[in-house]
């Protein structure tokens, strides 16, 4: 379940189903796995109903090793913690740009 978000773009998707700071083709597949999220406890479900491997679900390394990824669609992505079945400080993000 997610139990935060952080950042104006994924308060947007989740809330309103879309974003002006985010492409819109990519609005419906963004609220899909939010859905999935916020359905969900386990960390596998979000990689078997969220199309595994097009989401490359990942853990990020160096300063962010304590998050999770996954693919909206390059360079878009849905980052997160998570904890004991909890989806927290989710955003979606292009955190490649540099």
């Amino acid at each position: 379940m997610i139990v935060s978000f952080n950042g104006k773009i994924v308060k947007d998707i989740w809330e309103t189903n879309s974003s002006k700071s985010l492409p819109k083709e990519l609005w419906i597949r963004s609220k899909a796995l939010l859905t999935i999220m916020h359905s969900t406890s386990e960390l596998n479900d979000l990689k078997i109903k969220g199309e595994s491997p097009n989401i490359r679900l990942h853990k990020l390394k160096g300063d962010r090793k304590k998050y999770w990824s996954v693919t909206i669609k390059l360079p878009w992505a849905i980052t997160f913690q998570f904890r004991n079945g909890e989806f927290s400080q989710v955003k979606i993000e292009n955190y490649h740009r540099g």
